[in-house]
């Protein structure tokens, strides 16, 4: 079910992109007359070296992405663009082919880009032109033969909204990323740690290409982020004044235009902020179409702070005798966590039993390091340890993350996980290594502290693991006989369901086939069955009650 509905919200917000736009939205260009046009010249050292002058992109050898741009706004897009050329053009083509599979009917995409015309009209209004110049230089590289969809800035535009407009205008589950932070005694040197996951899924084809970005602009704070080929907007990030963003989804109303997307938001925070009062005020001066929760921690006042921020308010929640303070997908200031979509969250979503899991897995160790920091974003378990299935949205880790991250913002230290998910090596990145000592010209190396890196998990060489992994192949299989209401294939089931076991999701799917086969007694005891496991959210679980109800009349 979360794999539809993230990929609904993929499709929601390509639909802005067909959209065409009002006519002054169509045509409008950022202001490019102060900045220089030229295009740069990019020398390939290897098949995974590239470079532009100072800057440079390199794949390491955990198979990620490291992107260095210095520059004003346009140098920077440029340079992004001209050096991560054959990597945007990939994203935007998985991107879209996701897209065409979900919604192959061009009926359905017209009206959808019919009604987003309208109401992304007044999207390039709330964006800065630094951010839209930004774009348009990487938008030079973009794919000219999707130019039917929008012609290429305005697509890229468009599609740095893409978080925001799939809960704001469908309002639908969000994504489920779970964050914390830990200071004073709380910590194993009385300094800030942060750590959060990315739960965001838009097909394995789109996370392969992870890409962790460091940027020097001309005006500024340098900074680092963990993003994908083409995105500016940071949902993950750490600045050299210790400042660090991450952002976590919220309930939302409805709005009726698009306004400033969280992650351009939170891009300028990270560029321009150097204390947690700076962030509110530049949190306080824009206008948002979406709620969310935005993290911030600070090495210089050694706390973090949740901005809690929606269409018509703003809110800064902080615990004020504590030392710990966690983050799911609900809001906890005053002014909003009464709000009625925020009790419906909280009461039908896993929100609150994530932010429960998470204070356990805190109260367990006094002292928290980014070991075991790295520990905790990895803990697959429900509350008091309950095996919760493989890739159940009530854990930590739900087996599905774009990344994990842990900041240490008074030493200026970020740890980032390699693939897969956030199973794979923790590696460490030291911002004094890659912007302060950095020199002209230097050898074009990873920027990794290798000696500083956290293990992958021992998880991944597991029996469990590798079951995991062809449990996600035969689901979609699954899908696709439910869809299609065909025969399942002998001994499918059995297999099926025994990849993984705790999972209550492969009793509820083969309850839900020989429901529609007219097999009321299997499909009963495949429900009850489901029952026992630990079930997402509320509403799942009402709707398994409400399949045993139709069977006990039918059987009746």
């Amino acid at each position: 079910m979360k794999k539809q509905i993230r990929y609904i919200i993929l499709v929601v917000s390509v639909f802005l992109v067909t959209s065409c736009g009002t006519s002054n939205s169509m045509h409008h260009q950022p202001d490019l007359t102060a900045y220089d046009k030229s295009l740069p010249t990019v020398k390939k050292q290897s098949n995974t070296v590239f470079y532009s002058g100072n800057n440079f992109l390199l794949k390491n050898k955990q198979n990620l992405w490291e992107l260095y741009v210095e520059g004003d706004p346009l140098e920077r897009g440029l340079m992004i663009g001209s050096l991560s050329d054959s990597l945007l053009k990939k994203q935007e083509y998985v991107f879209f082919d996701k897209i065409n599979q979900i919604v192959p009917s061009n009926f359905k995409k017209q009206v959808l880009r019919n009604f987003l015309k309208w109401y992304n009209r007044k999207l390039y209004l709330n964006v800065a032109n630094e951010y839209q110049s930004e774009i348009f230089g990487i938008s030079r590289y973009a794919p000219k033969d999707l130019d039917y969809i929008a012609p290429n800035f305005l697509r890229d535009l468009y599609l740095h909204g893409a978080h925001d407009i799939g809960h704001a205008v469908q309002d639908l589950a969000l994504v489920g990323c779970t964050s914390f932070a830990v200071w004073g005694d709380k910590s194993e040197d009385g300094s800030l740690i942060l750590g959060r996951n990315f739960d965001f899924y838009a097909g394995d084809a789109f996370a392969k290409d992870k890409i962790v970005t460091f940027i020097k602009p001309k005006e500024g704070h340098p900074f680092m982020m963990v993003t994908w080929p083409g995105m500016i907007g940071v949902c993950s990030g750490m600045n050299m004044e210790g400042l660090t963003v991450t952002i976590n989804a919220g309930k939302s109303k409805i709005p009726l235009v698009a306004k400033t997307p969280i992650s351009i938001l939170t891009r300028e925070i990270i560029q321009y902020a150097s204390t947690i009062d700076e962030a509110v005020e530049i949190a306080k001066s824009k206008k948002v179409f979406v709620s969310e929760s935005i993290m911030v921690g600070s090495a210089k006042d050694n706390k973090a702070v949740l901005i809690e921020i929606a269409p018509d308010r703003l809110e800064v929640f902080e615990v004020n005798d504590g030392n710990e303070l966690i983050c799911s997908n609900h809001f906890q200031s005053e002014g909003l966590k009464n709000n009625e979509r925020n009790l419906k969250q909280i009461k039908d979503s896993h929100s609150q039993y994530r932010f429960d899991r998470m204070t356990q897995l805190l109260d367990k160790s006094p002292k928290i390091t980014p070991q075991i920091a790295v520990d905790i974003l990895r803990n697959k378990d429900g509350l008091n340890d309950l095996p919760l299935g493989y890739g159940n949205e009530k854990a930590i880790n739900q087996l599905l993350s774009h990344h994990g991250i842990v900041f240490k913002p008074a030493q200026l230290l970020v740890w980032v996980s390699a693939n897969p998910y956030q199973m794979g090596e923790f590696v460490c990145y030291d911002l004094n290594t890659v912007f302060k000592y950095r020199k002209q010209n230097d050898s074009i190396v990873s920027l990794e502290d290798e000696k500083l890196n956290i293990a992958k998990d021992p998880f991944l060489e597991t029996t469990q693991y590798k079951n995991y992994e062809l449990f996600r192949i035969e689901d979609r299989k699954m899908d696709i006989f439910l869809e299609n209401k065909k025969e399942l294939p002998e001994n499918f089931i059995a297999n099926y369901q025994s990849l993984n076991p705790d999972y209550w999701v492969v009793y509820n799917k083969v309850g839900v086939y020989y429901y529609q086969k007219g097999e009321y007694a299997l499909a009963q005891e495949q429900f009850n069955k489901a029952l026992t496991k630990e079930i997402t959210t509320l509403p799942q679980k009402e709707a398994i009650e409400k399949y045993l109800k139709k069977i006990k009349r039918k059987l009746q």
